[in-house]
């Protein structure tokens, strides 16, 4: 069993003694420590957004996370089965004091996570992430008396509105991609990827989109780390020829791997240059990227 501990939140597998595994206990624990930081923060809006992936510990945690901050006295807005990047929007969009997502992004089934957002949508900074682990060290919360309560909300239009966006930015152009009839796989690790690429895709004008691992059962078909070695069907059914394009995303949808027709790997490096180059053809400015991701984009 696994704990971390970290300013970005808190991650680990499933099951155990508290603080060895990511136990009840220890979900609460952080939740309590975060609805406290946020409170002590200072935010004009009482909702915390709260979204996840579909692994299979997912409801389960995501149930504790909404009634410990209820406990707190917060609201929470559930938008339930998202991506990182949606809950990343729901945020400003709401006007939300922050918000969590649920997912241990690409790890195995046996781990889940606790990633947490600012007002602005943004992981919090370093400074912050301290301080939420002295609260949750010290226990240093206080739950809500009977008429303090917080409420609870659902709201799963969140991917639609995800969709509409990407469809509204510039240089993203519909019409074209419909004139050029491509034919896409896609690849979504039975998590949250299979309800929103394929969605995406088709309102991008893909009409020839076919999906394996698409249901969101969170019993991961393979390794969820999109490389090319836990690829393997992906990359076989691309060598086949009946595809322009292989798309494979994590659970929660903010890793990307891209497949070329024949079967190879188009690489990360490759898709960030590329974005970059396509980005930069519409007009002069910058673009943004960490020196994990690549250092290609390097000036």
């Amino acid at each position: 069993m696994a704990l971390i501990k970290s300013i970005s939140g808190i991650r680990g597998t499933i099951g155990g003694k508290p603080g060895e595994g990511l136990s009840p206990i220890d979900v609460v624990t952080f939740a309590a420590a975060y609805g406290t930081w946020l409170k002590r923060v200072g935010n004009p809006s009482n909702t915390i957004v709260l979204g996840r992936d579909a692994r299979i510990s997912g409801s389960m945690v995501s149930s504790l996370v909404s009634n410990t901050l209820i406990g707190l006295g917060w609201d929470v807005l559930d938008i339930g089965l998202s991506t990182t990047p949606t809950v990343e929007l729901a945020v400003p969009w709401t006007q939300a004091a922050g918000g969590i997502i649920i997912t241990a992004s690409h790890n195995p089934a046996q781990w889940n996570a606790l990633k947490l957002l600012n007002h602005l949508g943004e992981f919090i900074s370093d400074a912050d992430g301290k301080d939420l682990l002295a609260i949750a060290e010290n226990q240093d919360f206080s739950f809500a008396e009977v008429h303090d309560l917080g409420e609870y909300k659902e709201d799963h239009s969140f991917l639609d509105q995800h969709i509409q966006h990407v469809l509204g930015l510039r240089g993203v152009h519909a019409d074209q991609i419909s004139k050029a009839n491509f034919r896409v796989l896609v690849d979504a690790v039975n998590s949250t990827g299979g309800i929103v690429v394929p969605d995406l895709l088709r309102a991008l004008g893909v009409k020839n989109v076919d999906v394996i691992y698409g249901e969101p059962t969170g019993h991961f078909a393979h390794n969820p780390e999109p490389l090319p070695e836990n690829l393997g069907v992906m990359i076989s059914k691309m060598k086949e020829g009946n595809y322009d394009l292989g798309i494979v995303v994590d659970p929660d949808v903010d890793r990307l791997c891209f497949i070329s027709e024949d079967g190879t790997p188009f690489g990360e490096e490759y898709t960030l240059v590329a974005i970059a180059d396509y980005i930069l053809s519409l007009g002069a400015g910058n673009t943004v990227s960490n020196l994990s991701s690549t250092r290609a984009l390097r000036v």
